[in-house]
């Protein structure tokens, strides 16, 4: 039996070879200017500029419409708690739109519900046992993939770990998506909850769609939040904006 430190270092060659049969990012690696992460008054968020000089992913648009520049900044680190519709939404955005998405340590990421999204499953990379060290394995996915989302398990990580990994993520111009954790300083927070539920049929008890009610936050802004509503269709399911953010509900974090 080959010992814990084979099989990572295994894994890890693994990972790089199948990176290497990957086309490159037609953007390059780049790293985001300060002004990616500059703090944006909640009154001047309808003022801005649709179009964000900055190089952004691509968001489901209800959830874009939160953000300061209209999508995950390339460079950035991005918690996401909540629903799991939001990290499901993301990495159907991202690879609908033509980049590459990897998931690690999320067994029950739903598949299914990110083809319904319009996601681009060839484009995904699933890594559901990283083994015990899936930090290691998501800092090799960033040299190559533009958006990464790392589960932590309810891990507590240590300043120094994430300092070394955040250089990584800006250096590389990939978004780091981390959940299920703790990770010390992050350029976005993203949280929702489940706020209602639309289209039951009392007779059979069908659910057609639900609503979130999602906090967007970056350090030194307010946060923002909305209300956006899934809608399960025969074509898949749609993101829409929802009304508004119903009095007194506040985002579980």
């Amino acid at each position: 039996m080959s010992s814990p430190v084979e099989s990572k270092a295994d894994t890890i060659a693994h990972l790089r070879r199948r990176m290497a049969e990957i086309p490159a990012r037609t953007d390059g690696p780049t790293r985001p200017s300060s002004a990616a992460f500059t703090p944006t008054r909640i009154d001047d968020a309808a003022k801005r500029d649709p179009i964000s000089p900055l190089r952004i992913l691509s968001a489901p648009d209800p959830i874009a419409r939160l953000l300061p520049h209209r999508g995950p900044v390339r460079g950035s680190t991005v918690h996401l708690s909540g629903a799991a519709a939001l990290r499901v939404g993301l990495v159907a955005s991202v690879t609908g739109s033509g980049n590459w998405a990897a998931v690690i340590g999320s067994p029950d990421f739903g598949l299914l519900a990110a083809t319904e999204m319009g996601a681009d499953l060839a484009r995904c990379a699933l890594v559901p046992d990283p083994g015990p060290d899936p930090i290691a394995v998501a800092a090799v996915l960033l040299d190559g993939i533009d958006l990464v989302v790392l589960s932590l398990a309810g891990a507590n990580v240590p300043p120094s770990r994430a300092r070394a990994v955040t250089a990584r993520v800006r250096s590389s111009g990939a978004v780091l998506v981390v959940t299920d954790g703790s990770w010390p300083t992050v350029d976005l927070h993203l949280n929702a909850q489940v706020a209602g539920y639309r289209g039951i049929d009392t007779a059979r008890g069908r659910v057609a769609g639900f609503d979130l009610a999602v906090e967007a936050r970056t350090p030194g802004r307010q946060p923002h939040r909305g209300v956006v509503t899934l809608t399960g269709h025969s074509g898949g399911v749609t993101w829409e904006s929802g009304p508004a953010v119903p009095a007194g509900l506040k985002v579980a974090q």
